[in-house]
């Protein structure tokens, strides 16, 4: 008996730090899942966002759409902190939030652009390289790791963008470098947003997520402006509220998961661009397209396999 009582008490610890280990290892996974939910929110949003500025586009000045974008956010999230409180508008890391918002402002004014010349759905491809670009930006900006597993996810991601893109005639379209832009201030825009987790509350970070495009195109405003009919206003404040909500989701995906394993889950960006490409403005889907998104679709499904994978291993 006296025996039985002294294994118990030497087995005790270490069952505790397996219980232990096992608990952390379902919130790793239980957070990867959740950063995998809000990744995808949020591409649903952007793409919901693009088309409606596409839309725009054709009616209004490049300068006053963007305008409505940010102005609207900005009011919404001005409501939200002044009715919670406005200490909210105090971050303890001014500087990057605002190089974040200037990153959103540049993203932008290359998206409205691109939009403006570029068949919707090859946009949205081009714009595919952004979790490419994260995850190689992860590895010195953010000091995160990333398996070759992954790094063979993520790549062949790309090449199923490639696909969609397909040949260009062999000579490089000076209007591709529009999404090209693009593409990379959002990546540096999302590694951004991740460097600020924990920084400031995600109330605080919309709040300043608007700021720079907000002050910039009022300025040009009055050089730009078309006064809106109904339809017209109603789809600027649409477009204002769908960006202040996607990054509030962004955010939330940030701060839920390493950018590794949410980053490749932007790629179900194509995915909704097909159907906008398809219902919305008539654009044919070529087989190139469908194959394209099924291998992106496919290389996401397998990174977050290899994520749970991994996160069960974790010691």
């Amino acid at each position: 008996m006296g025996t039985g009582e002294t294994t118990t008490a030497v087995g005790c610890p270490a069952a505790a730090e397996e219980a232990a280990k096992a608990e952390r290892s379902l919130a790793d996974r239980r957070s990867a899942r959740a950063g995998i939910f809000w990744m995808m929110l949020t591409t649903l949003l952007f793409v919901t966002q693009d088309a409606t500025i596409r839309v725009l586009t054709k009616s209004y000045p490049v300068v006053e759409v963007a305008w409505a974008r940010f102005a609207v956010h900005m009011a919404l999230v001005g409501l939200v902190v002044a009715w919670r409180s406005p200490h909210l508008m105090v971050s303890h890391r001014l500087p990057l939030q605002l190089v974040r918002s200037c990153l959103l402002l540049a993203t932008t004014l290359f998206a409205v652009l691109a939009l403006r010349s570029i068949p919707f759905a090859e946009v949205q491809a081009i714009a595919a390289a952004v979790p490419v670009l994260i995850t190689a930006l992860s590895v010195p900006l953010l000091g995160e790791k990333v398996g070759w597993r992954r790094w063979a996810g993520v790549l062949a991601g790309m090449a199923g963008a490639l696909i969609i893109i397909g040949p260009v005639g062999g000579t490089f379209q000076w209007a591709l470098a529009l999404p090209l832009a693009a593409a990379f201030c959002n990546a540096l825009y999302q590694i951004a947003t991740r460097k600020l987790r924990g920084a400031d509350s995600p109330t605080t970070t919309i709040f300043y997520t608007g700021m720079a495009g907000t002050v910039a195109c009022t300025l040009a405003l009055p050089f730009n402006w078309v006064t809106p009919d109904v339809t017209g206003a109603a789809l600027m404040i649409l477009l204002g509220t769908l960006g202040g909500i996607s990054h509030f989701c962004l955010i939330r995906a940030y701060s839920a998961a390493p950018a590794a394993t949410v980053a490749p889950f932007g790629y179900t960006t194509l995915v909704w661009a097909a159907v906008y490409s398809l219902m919305l403005f008539g654009e044919e889907l070529r087989l190139s397209t469908i194959l394209g998104t099924t291998v992106i679709v496919g290389s996401g499904v397998y990174i977050f396999y290899r994520e749970q994978v991994r996160s069960r291993q974790a010691p």
